[in-house]
């Protein structure tokens, strides 16, 4: 794998910032910059051996100093929604930033991991970004060290690995929030690309996109994937939880044991012939297929609309830190955080 790094503008505060090129001996290329340990571009080949850019995102650094809807960022210390804004740990109450209604969404909009500089290593796997926050920053106890490595394999894959070490108990829930065009980033809606969820439940939400606690069947419902189907093809029924989230915006809960990468998800473009198979070991994904993206000026003179990507956000479940019936993501002193989600993309 070969590495070269490029500038790609500076802060508001002056900071330098640099986009960091991964490419494999196949021509696989991933963009990744410092700020924000963000996702920028993922060139990968479709059924003919044509490169397209399969993720949605900017040319500038500017651009990304809004990013509203989250484009390819690192999502920490929490992502997706925490109820209330609040929650309660060994006997103490967080109080959090209600970004969303009266919810915490994404940890925060504008200090959150997604919004700062990371320094960066290099080696010949990849590179490693490294950044500290401290206790009580954003409302989250703990001092934690972050460390975030991007590498590509020689198979076509993208392998995300996450670490946090924090010297208190605190919520840590990190993941990828990139959006995926197997066409191309420029290609308009995702309707049309066929996917498959190896997921038997999912966790309905209440309006406000908190879930109730149930983990409910998928079985009969618009929610099933287990046999790959049009991810248009039921995403406007007469469903609550469509309604609800306005289309899928859901916590999947994943098949298979949480602690054991494993195989989730597959995607496929069958215009381009471009397949994604998505690993990870944690216990759930949310699926979320851009409902509501505005009318964004992207990449290339491209202008994004509503279902122009999909995410496949690797997570604990949303809302966990207040629902002692999910999986918990409370890690500290005696449990490091790890995690690994790798995009795998085929032909």
């Amino acid at each position: 794998m070969s590495l070269k790094k490029e500038f790609f503008g500076k802060t508001k505060a002056g900071e330098e910032i640099y986009k960091y090129w991964l490419e494999n001996s196949r021509g696989m290329r991933a963009g990744v910059m410092n700020y924000g340990a963000i996702l920028v571009n993922l060139f990968v080949p479709d059924k003919e051996g044509n490169m397209a850019d399969v993720v949605l995102g900017f040319d500038t650094l500017e651009a990304y100093f809004g990013n509203g809807s989250f484009f390819g960022s690192t999502i920490g210390p929490s992502a997706n929604r925490i109820g209330g804004a609040s929650f309660l740990l060994d006997g103490q109450r967080y109080q959090l930033k209600a970004n969303d209604g009266e919810n915490n969404l994404h940890s925060d909009r504008d200090l959150g991991y997604h919004k700062r500089v990371w320094e960066v290593s290099e080696d010949e796997n990849g590179i490693r970004l490294y950044l500290e926050d401290e206790d009580g920053s954003m409302g989250f106890p703990g001092n934690k060290k972050v460390q975030v490595n991007y590498a590509l394999t020689e198979d076509n894959g993208l392998k995300i690995h996450y670490e946090v070490q924090s010297d208190k108990d605190t919520i840590v829930n990190m993941t990828n929030h990139s959006y995926f065009n197997l066409g191309g980033h420029d290609k308009g809606s995702i309707c049309n690309h066929i996917l498959t969820l190896k997921a038997s439940a999912y966790t309905p939400i209440l309006p406000g996109s908190i879930p109730t606690g149930e983990i409910v069947p998928v079985e009969g419902t618009p929610f099933d994937f287990r046999v790959a189907k049009r991810i248009g093809e039921e995403i406007d029924g007469d469903h609550e939880q469509l309604r609800r989230g306005s289309g899928y915006d859901h916590n999947w809960v994943l098949d298979g044991t949480a602690g054991e990468l494993r195989e989730f998800a597959v995607a496929v473009d069958p215009v381009s012939g471009r397949r994604m198979s998505v690993y990870t070991d944690l216990p759930g994904v949310q699926f979320y297929t851009g409902n509501f993206i505005g009318q964004e000026d992207g990449k290339t003179k491209t202008v994004y609309h509503a279902r122009d990507g999909f995410c496949l956000e690797t997570q604990y479940f949303p809302d966990t830190a207040n629902k002692p019936e999910f999986p918990s993501a409370v890690f500290g002193p005696d449990k490091k955080y790890q995690s690994t989600t790798i995009y795998k993309f085929y032909n």
